[in-house]
């Protein structure tokens, strides 16, 4: 026969979480009354206090949501928006279609904010070590290539040359934080100094920063470790997966593929079906 208090105890303690304080009648996240936050605290406030457990100083939470509203959207061109409203014409729910555009930002596209903050604070830990921030970016970029191969994480764009329009307004803002001591303004030194070494490397033309490269800078200020960089990304990415599926599900259409139907994909034979 089980002891009730052991088994009890055991299932109590299956999940340890120090997230949420939660029993009948009380709700409580890392330690505050639930009733308290509300009407208290930003969103971002929320993100920021449930994911690192403190508050964050006002002007730490506005910096924070500028990165947030820089990433919201890039248009249907982005796989992961034009998933979601493809989802939508197939006739599932909000949450399908958001679940699909999330479940689409990967390595190539979504997780670039994630190994651009990884570049950033390799390069910090060589200015720890002693390195000039000039010699610091060459070796880390050195060290980046060596393993991820010859394309920098956070920097160039396909649409927008030679400047990402959300890139300089983010690290406008960065300076004015440094500037009032917000934050230390090393990781803004560290990014347009890898920005001007790739455009050096380029023979002078010059290279964008573009949305991922901006707002590692901002997530590497505020202390963030580096693949929360890619979370925080799919938050502000699911703002525009939201506005776009539900557009699509007001337009209608259904079925609606990648191409127009009088456009068919090119048909490659191989040499055994000739």
């Amino acid at each position: 026969m089980t002891n009730d208090r052991s088994d009890a105890d055991a299932m109590r303690h299956w999940w340890r979480t120090s997230i949420i304080d939660m029993e009948p009648g009380k709700i409580a996240f890392r330690g505050h009354p639930i009733q308290d936050l509300i009407g208290n605290v930003s969103f971002p406030q929320m993100i920021w206090l449930m994911v690192r457990g403190d508050k964050p100083s006002a002007d730490e939470a506005a910096l924070f949501e500028a990165a947030l509203v820089a990433g919201v959207d890039h248009g249907p061109q982005a796989p992961s928006i034009a998933a979601a409203r493809m989802a939508a014409t197939c006739g599932v729910g909000l949450n399908n279609a958001m679940a699909t555009a999330v479940n689409m930002l990967g390595d190539v596209h979504g997780g670039a904010g994630e190994q651009c903050a990884e570049l950033y604070y390799g390069i910090s830990d060589k200015l720890r070590a002693g390195q000039g921030l000039s010699e610091a970016v060459t070796s880390g970029l050195d060290d980046w290539r060596a393993e991820h191969g010859k394309i920098v994480s956070g920097f160039g764009h396909r649409f927008h040359k030679p400047v990402d329009p959300r890139a300089p307004r983010l690290m406008q803002l960065v300076r004015e934080a440094a500037a009032k001591g917000t934050v230390s303004g090393r990781f803004a030194d560290i990014g347009e100094e890898v920005q001007a070494e790739l455009g050096r490397q380029r023979g002078g033309r010059p290279i964008a920063m573009n949305i991922d490269g901006a707002t590692a800078v901002i997530f590497c200020e505020l202390g963030f470790p580096a693949p929360l960089s890619r979370g925080l990304f799919c938050l502000s990415r699911s703002v525009g997966v939201l506005a776009h599926a539900w557009e699509q599900m007001n337009q209608g259409g259904r079925n609606k593929g990648p191409m127009p139907p009088s456009y068919l994909p090119l048909y490659e034979a191989k040499e055994d079906d000739r």
